[in-house]
């Protein structure tokens, strides 16, 4: 049982798992490259507009923790899909769980009109 992380694509990360079996087998121990699963799936973007996280977590409070002295994002959990979102002030928003890649695609299309409704105006 073997865990492989960082790859940027579904395939690096398949293929990266293959060789670490091949080096495995070659050290001389019975290793097989079998039942390989995507677990999740972490992706990232910027909506290029600050947001009023404080009313977001108010208005959705059910999916929302937003505790900013102990960590600066809030957190959204979405039900569905299910994907955790961290959103920061700054726009920038980290989509994680997702099993296969059009999950946070889908994620992203849900939560962008909330984003926009909390855009942060700049006096």
């Amino acid at each position: 049982y073997q865990v492989c992380t960082g790859a940027k694509s579904e395939q690096q990360s398949k293929l990266a798992a293959r060789k670490y079996a091949r080096i495995i087998q070659k050290l001389g121990f019975a290793a097989k490259f079998k039942d390989f699963k995507i677990q999740n799936i972490v992706g990232s973007c910027d909506v290029k507009f600050p947001i009023r996280l404080e009313g977001l977590a108010y208005s959705h409070g059910a999916f929302s923790s937003y505790e900013p002295e102990l960590f600066p994002g809030l957190i959204y959990r979405m039900k569905q899909p299910k994907i955790v979102l961290l959103i920061f002030v700054s726009g920038k928003i980290v989509l994680t769980g997702a099993k296969v890649r059009d999950e946070t695609y889908t994620a992203f299309e849900n939560i962008y009109p909330v984003l926009t409704e909390f855009r942060k105006v700049q006096q």
